[in-house]
């Protein structure tokens, strides 16, 4: 693992070594040398000095180095999805599928170097003219998680550089390598030196650094809301832009006249997908009282038929870390302390050969947890769900809307006016209704409360990128009626 700093592939210089465990099977899978805040500073200085040329570039100009990004992912694709498997442990068709989003990002973004568009407004007399222009902030951080450690790199980096702003990318020291492989086919592309820079590390002993950096404009991260909390006081000090997309509670609601059938096949995606280390992943489930003991048999039924792996064939893969399986374990204990009765799962699966001390935790589903537990309120980041009866679509909407978080949520019913309801009162950045997500390149992915600010996706996200620069500007030839006091001032 090197670092990419101002056009060079360098060794890091920090302190010490960085491992990497495969969630497959718990085995070292490499170590590497982590960037020090030398070379962090140094990165930022990179993208500093860049900026000026890089940002006089036309967009268009731009979107072609994007494009040939793109090209140049898309020939050799499966070299990225082996790196994703191998890192984060995916499944085969999850890996295939985040590299698709990888290209659909490019290709949505690079398209819209002839879409950014400023304004003329009047100003207060037919001579004058308020010109707004859509300018790039300057040096950028991005932070990118493990759970999508491809597609994030390429939805931050994407719009970020169309827009004409330079970049230091610090992708999860779990999961360096697919950013590493990303940011080769950018250079390979043509990108100019010291536009797009690449340190790896802890984000402990760099992450503070680089976002109270007095260069950096801007930071974006997608994180936990602690790590976001830490960034934006941080950043404060430097009145740096934040886009920060936070942790996630979602609820998915089950009303009593939903499809069944297509409810529980979605529920099984929105909860197992990528292990349930997403942060839409369906964590609350409210189910309506005509319904309810049908549907959590038939979920649980479902769930026990996956076949956990690392096999092509396998359903669900592990999870992220050692930390993340003790984790999910101390959650469910919690659950069952506090009253709450397991339906299916709550232990590690036992499985043989090669994936037997791999990260897994089995599909779990809990019941006669209240709404005020642990397991409501706190982020379980697994294939982890508990169950609730609702009967009345005041209390569905009064619990779903109780979470500190606010991302995504989801609702299965036939009733189009409940359904209408619901778009006007789930106080939630995303309502997916009678389908599964993820969120689209063309929509735009935000949050309320704790989930974070600002947002990423459409024309939206690219605009986060850009600050509106004002220019007045008054043609008319005459002397400006300035007051009489400035006027003497002037003689």
């Amino acid at each position: 693992m090197k670092m990419y700093i101002d056009g060079e592939w360098v060794n890091g210089h920090g302190s010490g070594d960085v491992e990497k465990y495969s969630p497959t099977d718990g085995k070292l899978l490499y170590s590497f040398k982590s960037a020090s805040k030398d070379d962090a500073a140094a990165a930022i200085d990179a993208t500093y000095d860049a900026f000026p040329k890089w940002s006089e570039k036309t967009s268009v100009e731009r979107s072609k180095i994007i494009y040939k990004a793109k090209e140049l992912i898309e020939k050799r694709r499966k070299e990225l999805e082996k790196i994703v498997i191998l890192e984060n442990g995916k499944i085969n068709k999850e890996a295939e599928e985040e590299v698709d989003g990888v290209l659909d990002q490019l290709q949505y973004y690079a398209e819209f170097a002839r879409k950014i568009n400023g304004e003329i407004v009047e100003g207060e007399n037919a001579h004058r003219k308020i010109f707004q222009y859509l300018v790039p902030y300057g040096t950028v951080v991005a932070i990118t998680p493990w759970n999508f450690p491809a597609a994030m790199v390429a939805r931050k980096l994407a719009p970020a550089l169309l827009a004409g702003n330079t970049v230091v990318l610090k992708p999860s020291s779990d999961t360096p390598g697919s950013a590493e492989w990303l940011v080769k086919k950018f250079v390979e592309a043509g990108l100019p030196k010291g536009v797009l820079n690449f340190i790896a590390g802890r984000g402990s002993e760099l992450g503070n650094f680089l976002v109270s950096h007095k260069k950096v404009a801007l930071v974006t991260m997608t994180g936990s809301t602690s790590t976001g909390q830490s960034i934006m006081e941080k950043a404060s000090s430097n009145m740096a832009k934040l886009i920060l997309e936070l942790g996630g509670k979602a609820p998915f609601m089950v009303w009593k006249d939903a499809d069944m059938a297509s409810a529980l096949k979605t529920l099984a995606w929105a909860k197992y997908w990528n292990a349930g280390q997403s942060c839409i992943a369906a964590e609350r489930l409210y189910i309506h009282e005509d319904i309810y003991d049908t549907f959590i048999r038939k979920f649980a039924e479902l769930s026990k038929r996956l076949s956990l792996g690392s096999s092509a064939s396998a359903d669900m893969g592990p999870l992220i870390n050692a930390g993340a399986l003790k984790g999910i374990e101390q959650s469910v204990d919690d659950a069952v302390k506090s009253g709450a009765k397991i339906v299916i799962g709550g232990r590690r699966p036992k499985l043989s050969g090669n994936v037997a001390n791999g990260y897994y935790y089995a599909p779990t589903v809990i019941r006669d947890a209240g709404q005020k537990s642990k397991l409501f309120q706190e982020e379980i980041f697994g294939p982890v769900i508990g169950a609730m009866k609702i009967s009345s679509k005041e209390e569905m909407f009064e619990k779903a809307n109780d979470s500190k978080y606010g991302l995504a949520s989801y609702l299965f019913t036939k009733d189009l006016n409940l359904a209408e309801e619901a778009a006007e009162r789930i106080r939630f950045g995303e309502l997916y209704i009678n389908m599964p997500g993820p969120e689209a390149s063309q929509g735009y992915h935000t949050g309320f409360r704790m989930t974070g600010q600002a947002g990423e996706g459409s024309v939206h996200g690219i605009r986060e990128y850009l600050k509106l620069k004002n220019v007045y500007i008054d043609y008319s030839g005459k002397e400006p009626n300035i007051p009489t006091v400035k006027k003497k001032l002037l003689r």
